[in-house]
């Protein structure tokens, strides 16, 4: 009787497991599927398997476009979250002074980027970056420099980009490193006073050994949400000038959705996401985070 009322107790999962089956798995199968296909909208209706013709025309692009949209989301990965991650770990280290005054203040202060939805506050950074009117080139002409184009010249539009993403996500990473901060027990920096310890060598023996995990686990769960991180790229550049800041999550959309070849696009999705896998997979295989050795 116990072991049928265990066994019967396991159909309350059912729902659940049929919620998660139909949100999460059947998306991800149906993108898997349409990517061997011929899906557009010349063949919105009768579309047909064509097995690996799409991966194979974008792997072998003669443009190497794919090659480009890579490296451009490297560019764009790792120029994001090397600032966020420098900048949101020295103003942690900042609040979490004992003797600073008004720490509740700063604090509050530097979440002021997430008080606004991201789609806000990137439509009012698209006006600030702006040649004309915007208030980035009225600053800057203030100490004599000349209006920079910033989102139609390719070096200048990848300075906007990251800037205003690091605008955008700095505050998680100071909230993350500071409650990890927070963590490590006072003791053991009065310890480390008494015996003679400067504040250089107590950052180096105690407060980096004891954020080794925590700066591990942020750097690649932000390394992943950077990756994706659609709206930015696609509000103040769309991928532009040209194709210099197209990344692929973006591209991928503009595949769908500006080119209408749906096919095309769930295939460079696929891609970016076993690529992302991938580094992911070695990157906690290395950092063995998540085996409690971090």
């Amino acid at each position: 009787m116990g072991k049928r009322q265990g066994i019967f107790n396991y159909f309350y999962l059912l729902p659940i497991i049929a919620i998660v089956l139909f949100l999460f798995l059947y998306p991800v199968a149906y993108a898997v599927y349409i990517s061997f296909t011929n899906f557009s909208l010349f063949h919105f209706f009768q579309y047909s398997y064509i097995g690996f013709k799409n991966y194979i025309n974008i792997l072998t692009n003669p443009n190497f476009y794919f090659v480009e949209l890579l490296k451009n989301t490297a560019i764009w990965t790792i120029g994001s979250l090397i600032p966020m991650m420098i900048l949101g770990f020295f103003l942690a280290l900042i609040l979490n002074q004992s003797d600073l005054k008004f720490k509740n203040v700063f604090f509050s202060t530097f979440l002021i980027p997430w008080a606004f939805p991201a789609y806000i506050s990137l439509l009012i950074w698209s006006g600030m970056w702006d040649y004309s009117y915007g208030i980035i080139n009225k600053i800057i002409g203030l100490i004599g420099i000349a209006p920079v184009n910033w989102l139609n010249n390719t070096t200048y539009a990848w300075v906007a980009l990251i800037l205003t993403n690091v605008w955008l996500s700095f505050p998680y990473y100071t909230s993350i490193f500071l409650s990890a901060l927070q963590s490590i027990p006072r003791e053991l920096y009065e310890i480390a006073e008494v015996d003679g310890a400067g504040m250089l060598t107590r950052f180096g023996k105690i407060t980096l050994p004891m954020m080794k995990s925590t700066l591990v686990f942020v750097g690649v769960s932000g390394f992943i949400f950077t990756w994706n991180n659609f709206y930015p790229v696609f509000i103040l550049t769309g991928g532009g000038p040209g194709t210099s800041t197209d990344i692929l999550i973006v591209y991928s959309y503009q595949e769908a959705f500006d080119y209408n070849q749906y096919a095309l696009a769930s295939a460079y999705s696929i891609i970016s996401t076993i690529i992302l896998a991938i580094m992911a997979v070695i990157m906690f295989r290395y950092s063995r985070i998540l085996e409690g050795r971090g």
